[in-house]
C-alpha cells in the first residue's frame, strides 16, 4: 500500500500536468515573461518530474528484491550455526577452544554469557551502592552477523580437529556460504543508497526552492490570477489545484 507522502508526491505531478493543460487552453494569452514558468519551462520540469518518480519506484522495487533474498539467505542461518557448533564440540577440542567459538556464536545469535539479572536482583545490588550497568550482547545486524561469522570461520579454519564431513560445514562449505550473504548483504546496502539517491533526486526536482515543481506550481497559478482576475472563471478553475511540500 502507497504511504500518505508517496500519494501526495504523486498528487503534486497530476496537478502540476492538469495547470499545463489549462495553460495549453490558454497559449493565446498565457505569456509570462518569467521564462521558468513558460510552457516548455513547465513541460520539462513535468518530465522530469514523472522521471523521477519512476526511478524511486525503480529503486525501491530493486531493494524490496534484494532485501528479500537476503532474508530468505538467513533463514537457515540459526540452524547451521548451531551445527557448526555441535560439530566442533564433537572432536576432541579443548575447552579454550571451545569457549572462543562459543563466544562467537553467542553474538551471532544474540545471546549472553551470563543471564540477564532480573529487576529484583539489580534492586539488591544497587541496595548495596554497587552500579548495575548491563549492555546488551546482541549483534544481530546483517553486517555484524556477517562479520562474526566470518570471525567464526577463520577460528574452525585455524583448529586442525575440527574437521568434518559434511561439506556445508566444512570450512570451504562455509566459506563459500560467507560469501553469498556477504554478497546479499552488501547488495541490500548498494541498492538502499540508490533507492536514497531516487528520493533526494526526486525531492530536489518536486520541492526545490524557487525551481521546483510546487513553487513554479505557486507562480503559474499567481501569473494566471493576475492575468484573469481572482474571481474569473478562468481562475477558479485552477484555484483549488493543491500543490503541498512534503518532507
Amino acid at each position: 500500500m502507497a504511504t500518505r507522502s508517496e500519494i501526495g508526491h504523486e498528487k503534486n505531478v497530476v496537478n502540476f500536468d492538469v495547470l499545463i493543460a489549462f495553460v495549453l487552453s490558454k497559449l493565446a494569452v498565457f505569456k509570462p515573461s518569467k521564462s521558468s514558468i513558460q510552457l516548455p519551462s513547465l513541460q520539462n520540469v513535468s518530465q522530469n518530474a514523472k522521471n523521477a518518480m519512476k526511478a524511486v519506484f525503480d529503486a525501491f522495487s530493486v531493494n524490496s528484491g534484494a532485501i528479500a533474498a537476503r532474508k530468505i539467505a538467513f533463514a537457515s542461518f540459526s540452524n547451521l550455526i548451531t551445527r557448526v557448533i555441535n560439530s566442533l564440540e564433537s572432536t576432541d577440542t579443548s575447552s579454550m577452544v571451545d569457549d572462543q567459538a562459543r563466544t562467537i556464536v553467542r553474538k551471532l545469535r544474540g545471546t549472553r554469557a551470563t543471564p540477564k539479572k532480573t529487576a529484583e536482583e539489580k534492586k539488591a545490588l544497587e541496595a548495596e551502592g554497587k552500579v548495575v550497568n548491563e549492555k546488551s550482547n546482541a549483534q544481530l545486524g546483517f553486517d555484524d552477523r556477517v562479520a562474526n561469522f566470518n570471525k567464526l570461520i577463520s577460528l574452525l579454519d585455524s583448529i586442525p580437529l575440527y574437521n568434518p564431513n559434511e561439506p556445508e560445514l566444512q570450512v570451504a562449505g562455509l566459506t563459500a556460504h560467507y560469501n553469498n550473504l556477504k554478497t546479499l548483504n552488501d547488495a541490500v546496502v548498494s541498492t538502499h543508497q540508490s533507492y536514497v539517491d531516487a528520493m533526494l533526486l526526486r525531492h530536489e526536482i518536486l520541492y526545490q526552492e524557487n525551481s521546483g515543481l510546487v513553487d513554479l506550481a505557486m507562480d503559474t497559478k499567481s501569473y494566471i490570477r493576475s492575468l484573469f482576475g481572482a474571481s474569473s472563471h478562468e481562475y477558479k478553475q485552477i484555484s483549488k489545484l493543491r500543490f503541498t511540500v512534503i518532507q
